[in-house]
């Protein structure tokens, strides 16, 4: 238990001591965020706010694993997933900045780079390594052997996991909070399930998301962005597939599963109406914010969601034999 201290420790005090650097360095090259139109009218003063701060993540998450983890081939995969999806981050960040353009990559673009990353990850799991292609249902006690449809099935999970975090990252503190809630939560599942290396890699997340906390919490020094929502989701669903727990990942990070539902939501039921909106806004935290709520308000009561949810997915933990 003690290296899990030791990982979530190097990467935060990585995060304090780097952090202050880094912002700088993107404010002098002008790395500021570019706020779409249709977002809420407050969010229009953050513009300007130096992005890319997933770069503070990835590193600090990076020298803590490193430090602390044997490099297992499970360790390299968890890693090469995230690295490889905060590329695909940073490159759309960058877009978003050099070129102005608020949208970044084309969907297709982000889409099929995420796809090729899963599908390393689900290859490689089946061949080098003993998980086979079985997944544990939570509350039942029992395994399902998904055979050929295993490696499409972790292409849609890391992919969902990926951008459902990505559109979580809407609010100052808010996807960081909540992963630093999951990722504990993560970190206790695979030391009980016996993968210690893949412990410290969730508890290096759970640090390096306390540091960035630190300058990301309202008001906002800094974004993740891209580069960083894309690296924690990839990361995230890297170690469910790794601990055959996909399914208790959509409770335990359940937040982000309400995100995404909710966007799927407006966007089938606008087209369906032609023009008319279940939410004010979506993601749902928009909505929230246009109703009147506080953002911190907003912020604090999804992060007490997600300390719920991960208690509810603790207990589909303690079922399994």
């Amino acid at each position: 238990m003690v290296e899990l201290i030791y990982a979530a420790t190097i990467s935060f005090l990585v995060c304090i001591i780097t952090g202050p650097f880094l912002i700088e360095w993107f404010k002098h090259l002008e790395f500021g965020q570019q706020i779409r139109k249709v977002g809420p009218e407050r969010h229009l003063q953050k513009a300007g706010i130096p992005t890319m701060g997933g770069i503070i993540i990835i590193l600090a998450v990076l020298i803590s694993t490193l430090v602390m983890a044997d490099l297992t081939l499970e360790i390299i995969l968890a890693l090469f997933v995230t690295i490889g999806y905060g590329v695909l981050g940073l490159l759309d960040d960058s877009i978003k900045i050099i070129i102005g353009r608020s949208k970044g990559l084309s969907g297709w673009q982000k889409i099929v780079g995420q796809v090729v990353i899963a599908f390393i990850l689900a290859w490689l799991v089946v061949t080098q390594l003993d998980i086979g292609t079985i997944i544990i249902v939570p509350y039942l006690d029992q395994t399902i052997n998904l055979g050929q449809w295993f490696i499409p099935f972790v292409i849609l999970v890391v992919v969902g996991s990926s951008n459902a975090v990505n559109l979580t990252d809407g609010l100052d503190g808010l996807a960081s909070g909540v992963t630093i809630i999951v990722t504990i939560t993560y970190a206790f599942i695979a030391f009980e399930f016996g993968a210690l290396q893949l412990s410290i890699f969730a508890a290096a997340i759970a640090g390096a998301c306390l540091g960035f906390s630190w300058f990301n919490s309202h008001p906002a020094q800094v974004f993740m962005g891209d580069t960083g929502s894309l690296a924690l989701g990839g990361a995230l669903a890297s170690i469910a597939v790794l601990t055959q727990t996909e399914l208790l990942l959509m409770i335990i990070g359940g937040v982000y599963v309400i995100e995404a539902v909710s966007v799927m939501m407006q966007v089938t039921y606008f087209k369906l109406t032609g023009g008319q909106r279940i939410f004010k806004m979506s993601p749902i935290h928009h909505h929230f914010e246009e109703e009147g709520w506080e953002e911190a308000k907003i912020v604090i009561r999804f992060w007490i969601l997600a300390v719920i949810l991960s208690l509810v997915g603790l207990l589909g933990l303690s079922s399994i034999g």
